[in-house]
């Protein structure tokens, strides 16, 4: 850890605002971007071992990938599914396409029982051979009308590839440990290739893209092989892997508290960097002024029909002209590059703050990437029982007066309420008085739990003010799992977002969209105030690329295709 920059680091009181966690912005340091980064740097081996399918692109695939530390297969089923049939939802049992990431070379005996297994997704089973599994769905209209444009000798239209995105969409990625693959201690330590967090899940749908490409190639080539094309290289690029994000992903900020305090501490280290170390120089200046002008490109193609995203689009795109117009103003009398932090947080929203912390971290490449590899953790929740009463109390006061200053008293603090829908498979967001399951509930408002504690620890300081916290635990054993919380988390500068989860005013959609941005998404298309749809990998090179120049993917663009179609 960099000690001498820990002071210049953002406090925990304006980075864990849910707010802001829900204003992120994908960086050079999300999850995708440090994947793709190695794969083109490392010059990994991508290529086609088995690409049996029939015209209509059904069939199976095997990608062979030789890395520098190993070689690993990725296989693809691909079915025919009826447009009636194709559902996004986690209880959906058929999907146009199902996968699997394994370690090695899959002989024609271990094929057949992926076979059998893998198209069944969470009612099968699979072995720790296998890091992840994921399936996805056709997006039915675009994929169609893609299909037909090549066969015809023709490109697609760039902007009707911007109304969409992608090809397919993933409904769910699964890896550590789950269905008997690969547990995440496993693949750490075993395969450097894929140490990272969330890197098996990453590749993978890394290579569903992929296959996407080569599918809707290799059916319009069967179709008509006197006149179909192939699709050309810039739209390869700009399509990405659709993906459908629902409450699921927000209770793994809340569980795994250790390890998102390491996403978010890394990445206000490297903001620390750039922003109290790196001069403004002219021409990183002028790369700002572009990256900027990108922005409001990118941000301008974003589709969405959410009357929420729509208006924050349209700040965030005026906002960034003040942004050009003030940089432009003051560049040549800047010293650092927190002066326009600073002068960020004063005028311009949470998404364009963020942005400009964004665009600051990628031009500043030299003083963020080698953090890329220090993003992983080991969870280590422990409780002290020699801590006194006094000073758990004190730690209490010190690290959660944020949820101290909540009236948990007023109704509307205690509304909502987190379960798991048993039929439905998912988490869900319940209402006290309007849903049941209230007796269900898990146990996420830590804000509320902490005030619960807290109010028991005061009483019991009264009656037994020298105690300890083991002997409060045997008087109070229902604190054990919170207090040991407290006492774990407390070691961590970034570890609770600063919210009443408890609150009728909740909003899920922060949480989702702060991971989502850690992954590396873009475009998001909120669907409710509980699911949105967003774009992987758009603008990322292909397995072609590997070996050449790439310059960075940041805010993709749609291609200028005029001279294409001509």
């Amino acid at each position: 850890m960099l000690t001498a920059l820990t002071e210049r680091m953002r406090p925990e009181a304006e980075v864990m605002d849910l707010q802001r966690l829900g204003s992120l912005h994908s960086s050079t340091l999300s999850f995708m971007c440090t994947l793709v980064r190695r794969i083109m740097k490392e010059e990994w081996d991508i290529s086609r071992r088995l690409f049996d399918l029939d015209p209509e692109g059904y069939g199976t695939a095997i990608y062979e990938i030789r890395t520098p530390n190993g070689v690993f297969s990725f296989v693809l089923f691909s079915t025919e599914l009826p447009d009636e049939e194709r559902n996004d939802r986690v209880i959906a049992t058929s999907w146009d396409l199902t996968m699997a990431l394994c370690e090695g070379l899959v002989d024609d005996v271990w094929l057949e029982d992926l076979r059998r297994n893998v198209p069944k997704q969470e009612a099968g089973r699979v072995d720790a051979r296998v890091f992840s599994l994921s399936r996805a769905n056709r997006s039915s209209r675009l994929f169609s009308y893609v299909l037909e444009e090549l066969s015809a000798g023709r490109q697609p239209d760039a902007q009707r590839i911007a109304e969409v995105g992608y090809l397919y969409r993933t409904t769910a990625v699964y890896g550590s440990g789950k269905l008997g693959m690969a547990d995440w201690n496993k693949v750490r330590a075993k395969f450097p290739d894929f140490n990272r967090p969330f890197a098996p899940e990453m590749f993978i749908c890394f290579m569903l893209r992929q296959f996407s490409l080569d599918q809707v190639d290799h059916v319009a080539k069967s179709r008509a092989p006197d006149t179909a094309v192939l699709l050309d290289g810039r739209l390869k690029r700009f399509f990405g892997i659709g993906n459908s994000t629902g409450l699921g992903m927000a209770p793994y900020l809340i569980n795994h508290g250790e390890l998102f305090s390491q996403w978010v501490e890394m990445r206000e280290t490297a903001l620390a960097q750039v922003l109290h170390k790196a001069a403004p120089t002219a021409w990183r200046i002028s790369l700002f002024h572009d990256l900027v002008s990108r922005a409001k490109q990118h941000f301008g193609e974003s589709h969405t029909s959410d009357a929420e995203q729509i208006d924050r689009n349209q700040v965030l795109i005026a906002e960034l002209s003040e942004v050009d117009s003030w940089l432009a103003g003051t560049g040549d009398q800047l010293t650092t590059w927190s002066e326009l932090t600073d002068h960020a947080r004063d005028v311009w929203s949470l998404e364009t703050q963020e942005l400009v912390n964004s665009i600051c971290l990628e031009i500043h490449p030299e003083l963020v990437n080698d953090l890329e590899d220090s993003f992983a953790a080991i969870p280590n929740p422990v409780i002290d029982p020699a801590m006194s009463t006094v000073a758990l109390r004190q730690l209490i006061e010190t690290r959660y007066g944020w949820a101290l200053e909540i009236d948990f008293s007023d109704a509307t603090e205690t509304d909502a309420f987190w379960y798991r829908s048993e039929e439905k498979l998912e988490p869900r967001l319940g209402f006290a008085g309007a849903d049941p399951g209230v007796e269900k509930q898990m146990p996420l408002p830590i804000g509320r739990r902490v005030r619960e504690c807290y109010d028991l620890l005061i009483q019991d300081l009264a009656e037994s003010p020298d105690s300890d916290v083991v002997h409060f635990l045997l008087r109070r054993p229902t604190m054990k799992s919170i207090v040991r919380r407290i006492q774990t988390m407390s070691r961590h500068k970034y570890a609770e977002i600063r919210a009443n989860l408890a609150s009728r005013d909740i909003r899920p959609m922060d949480m989702l969209r702060c991971k989502l941005a850690f992954f590396g998404v873009s475009k998001f298309d909120p669907r409710s105030k509980l699911w949105v749809r967003n774009t992987m990998y758009q603008g990322a090179p292909v397995i072609e690329d590997i070996g050449q120049t790439y310059d960075s993917w940041f805010l993709p663009l749609k291609p200028q295709m005029e001279e294409v179609r001509a």
